[in-house]
């Protein structure tokens, strides 16, 4: 992209009717290739073909779309497939060469993302590999993650700042007797950046600080929510599970090793801007180039961190539009049914969850679901509320 073409940036917001399609057309893709891979999670499934299953769909999809324009159109996979099992939290998409498969009773966390000429839409979601009802500990972790989305959406809107969204997460996490995950880290959306300057903090510590943001309308934001029933500060275990990257593309450094430059080449060239699975490069010789380019901060790297055994850990991840007549979520899945142990009673909660999330929409009422989490247009629903 030229610096031209970077100085348009600014006008190419939701403002533009043509922008909100191409972001639709990204988030529609990336559903179905949830519904996808959500169909292949199943005992004995490999957790890598499912992963590359869910990328070609992505791949395939974007590649019948606007092929016969004069201006080339980018478009493709905005985030790789995820699989995070049980306690493993995130970014879990392995090399070709794994062999590790699912497992009835599995907690699986599938994350993703798909652009249109660089407008992403993302999603996460969590299912566990059964045929019965989610109960206990595990449906709590999923309930509080979804009820903090719920809460997240109505609060992430013109006039309200990061930090409220980050309160209030943590609070409704609280009251299933869950954490919210520190690090993680929900960002505004721009065409071609998927991690915006804008930030919501999940948990507010002395470690990690973000600047004081105001949302405002025509602004798109990836929501990310993160729950566990254990101490909520995993822990990364194990540097070689780490295969997703992003080029840091302010970044520069001669490389010394062959190997690497190779790699690094490869990267620029197919991998410019968004983040990739070191799968799509060749296994040996990424191995050894990677290093180098990730200790000389050419490279982001995305870790696998972990919990702890037993933990149960939840994943919702929504993308959601900032539009004149309120926020449209245009990223979900309706999760299974859910028989959490906890009840939301706190009066501020259901104050949060009874906003409406459409400001100027004729017509009427909203109904009230399940336990107190009412479902909203597009929102991740159970089949008795998720609460």
């Amino acid at each position: 992209m030229s610096d031209d073409e970077r100085g348009e940036e600014k006008e190419l917001d939701l403002s533009s009717p043509e922008v909100v399609t191409k972001y639709k057309l990204a988030a529609e893709i990336v559903n179905k290739a949830l519904q996808l891979v959500l169909s292949r999670c199943k005992p004995k499934a490999k957790i890598v073909d499912i992963c590359d299953e869910g990328d070609s769909y992505i791949r395939e999809q974007t590649g019948s779309m606007y092929k016969n324009v004069k201006k080339k159109i980018e478009r493709g996979v905005a985030f790789p497939t995820c699989l995070s099992v049980n306690n493993t939290v995130c970014h879990y998409s392995p090399l070709a060469s794994d062999e590790t498969v699912l497992e009835e009773g599995d907690f699986v966390k599938i994350d993703m993302g798909c652009h249109i000429d660089g407008f992403i839409a993302v999603v996460g979601h969590t299912h566990v590999i059964q045929q019965w009802p989610v109960t206990g500990r595990a449906a709590d972790a999923i309930a509080a993650a979804n009820a903090a989305a719920e809460v997240a959406l109505r609060l992430v809107k013109p006039g309200k700042k990061n930090q409220d969204v980050t309160e209030a997460i943590q609070k409704v996490a609280a009251a299933y007797d869950c954490k919210i995950v520190e690090g993680v880290l929900s960002h505004q959306l721009k065409q071609f950046v998927i991690d915006g300057n804008k930030v919501v903090l999940s948990v507010s510590n002395p470690e990690t600080r973000v600047d004081d943001a105001e949302f405002e309308e025509n602004e798109v934001y990836a929501i990310d929510i993160v729950t566990s029933t254990g101490e909520g500060k995993p822990k990364l275990l194990d540097e070689k599970q780490t295969t997703i990257y992003k080029r840091a593309v302010d970044k520069s450094y001669h490389l010394k090793l062959k190997a690497s430059r190779f790699i690094f080449s490869e990267i620029s060239q197919n991998f410019p801007i968004m983040p990739f699975t070191a799968r799509a490069l060749e296994e040996k010789r990424a191995r050894l180039g990677l290093v180098e380019c990730v200790n000389h901060e050419l490279l982001q790297p995305y870790p696998v961190l972990h919990e702890k055994p037993g933990d149960f850990v939840a994943h919702i991840k929504f993308t959601v539009l900032l539009m004149p007549n309120g926020s449209d979520r245009i990223t979900s899945h309706t999760l299974q049914e859910l028989q959490p142990t906890k009840t939301v009673d706190d009066p501020e909660i259901k104050g949060w969850l009874s906003l409406p999330v459409k400001s100027k929409k004729k017509g009427g009422g909203k109904k009230k679901k399940g336990k107190g989490v009412e479902k909203s247009e597009g929102m991740e629903e159970t089949s008795n509320g998720g609460a």
